[in-house]
């Protein structure tokens, strides 16, 4: 669950050790990811990485959401086609079906029951007031779909249909996992205690900037680094990032701390300091430093581009791993809906 505000030199620490339930199990931890396609560098730095790591520490579920990518996404071919990328490149960058649970959210109609469900429970006003709401409004004026508005009681749903009782965020993204613990608190008021409310595991992840050095990395903005693809294309899209604007001849000293391609160097090599140093100094040109940060990006991610399309030229293998996974999970969803049902006087 990511959201758009901050620039890579903020790096919340991380939980020290992984939590246990009472019983001493590992906790459950929860995450959604939108299906854009093939993954970015802001996907990875931002939220990947992230789950790798996790996937050792928790029984870690990750789900790829196609219900949430219907409120900007209308052609069923394209969603398709960008959940099934989204799945290789998960799968590429590291996440193993042996040691967490990957589906897609569809897969599992009982997470749109819950919403519904949820909804009863939670006032417009909550909504209203989200600050995702207000941006995607702006970004979609002329498609303000309910589904806008109703966004994170389906992402609610999502979390604690299988009772998470973790959710890996920034520490700037705890406001959007709060909403999720209203509505939990708000349903479990009225219906007694139902499901756990879910702490926030603070990670290491940054909001990475997109090649413009304004904006959080999107692909509806089109400011992407798409590690996956080509490294012509990669090198291209770094080529074309905005570094400091003040800095107009190769000989003026530049500022490394508002400089997004400097930032990103402090995740492709321990000689960052060096490079910024460099840059401030006026020793290295913002060419030299782009041409060297696309050259370690193609280098880093050449074992995982290399896996992906392996994947890509193989469907059925990702099919069969979405599968198995939203299989995995259909007696914990049923279970859930099953109380809920009970709880609200349903069948």
């Amino acid at each position: 669950m990511t959201s758009p505000t901050s620039n890579p030199t903020s790096e919340p620490a991380a939980n020290a050790s992984p939590a246990t339930v009472a019983s001493g199990a590992p906790a459950r931890t929860f995450s959604g990811i939108q299906p854009s396609g093939i993954v970015h560098l802001g996907n990875d730095l931002g939220a990947i990485r992230n789950y790798v790591r996790l996937q050792d520490e928790y029984e870690a579920i990750y789900c790829i959401v196609d219900y949430h990518a219907l409120t900007s996404t209308h052609d069923g071919d394209v969603l398709r086609t960008r959940t099934r990328e989204m799945a290789a490149g998960l799968l590429a960058l590291g996440l193993d079906p042996d040691r967490c649970t990957l589906f897609v959210q569809s897969h599992r109609p009982e997470h749109t029951e819950l919403a519904w469900l949820l909804m009863t429970v939670t006032p417009v006003s909550w909504l209203e007031r989200t600050p995702t709401y207000k941006e995607k409004v702006a970004q979609q004026p002329d498609d303000v779909n309910h589904g806008l508005l109703t966004y994170p009681v389906l992402q609610a749903a999502d979390i604690v249909i299988y009772k998470a009782t973790n959710v890996p965020v920034g520490k700037d993204q705890a406001a959007h996992l709060e909403l999720s613990r209203e509505i939990t608190r708000a349903f479990n008021r009225r219906y007694g205690d139902t499901f756990p409310e879910a702490q926030a595991v603070f990670t290491e992840a940054p909001v990475v900037l997109g090649t413009d050095g304004v904006r959080k990395m999107s692909k509806s903005v089109g400011n992407t680094i798409d590690i996956l693809a080509e490294p012509d294309l990669i090198r291209r899209q770094v080529m074309s990032m905005v570094t400091d604007t003040l800095r107009i001849r190769r000989t003026d000293p530049g500022r490394p701390e508002v400089c997004n391609v400097c930032q990103l160097h402090r995740f492709f090599g321990d000689d960052y300091l060096e490079i910024q140093d460099g840059e401030r100094t006026a020793r290295t040109g913002c060419v030299d430093t782009k041409k060297l940060l696309a050259d370690r990006i193609i280098r880093h991610y050449a074992p995982a581009r290399e896996r992906y399309l392996e994947l890509m030229a193989h469907p059925a293998e990702i099919e069969g791993i979405l599968e198995t996974g939203a299989d995995r999970l259909r007696p914990m969803a049923q279970a859930t809906m099953d109380e809920v049902r009970a709880k609200m006087g349903l069948r």
